[in-house]
């Protein structure tokens, strides 16, 4: 070890440990100031090409116009083509909640018409008061 230690000192470079785990530690001898740097390059170049892919979230009611639910639509597709996901929640408000069956054959048109712009994740079903369908966009 003290020998490894001086001839690092000669070069003017560090001895940095490898692996401990092995009963005769491995040691390399390097800059190890400027092997952080690679290091903290090769993690920000990464995290630079990760995709963040959001979730946006689109609001009905079962009492929603035609015309009102096409308008979500095109935002609907406009976020697939973003390649953002897309929370489409139907909201139940009062005595709405005895008309889950309404809910669902929009949800159903709405899914219908969405199959060659987006993947259905999840299948409209109803979590307390609300009725949840997930889309996600086609993969390249």
């Amino acid at each position: 070890m003290q020998e490894a230690l001086s001839r690092a000192e000669e070069v003017g470079l560090d001895l940095v440990e490898v692996s401990a785990s092995t009963d005769t530690p491995v040691c390399k001898i390097m800059d190890y100031g400027k092997y952080r740097y690679k290091q903290n390059k090769k993690l920000h170049d990464a995290k630079k090409s990760q995709t963040v892919i959001q979730v946006k979230e689109i609001k009905l009611k079962p009492k929603t116009e035609e015309h009102d639910v096409q308008v979500k639509m095109n935002h609907i597709r406009k976020f697939l083509k973003n390649h953002d996901k897309v929370k489409v929640s139907m909201m139940f408000r009062g005595r709405e909640i005895a008309f889950t069956d309404i809910g669902r054959k929009l949800m159903e048109t709405i899914k219908n018409e969405l199959l060659n712009d987006g993947v259905v994740d999840q299948e409209p079903r109803l979590e307390g008061r609300n009725m949840v369908m997930i889309f996600s966009p086609k993969k390249q």
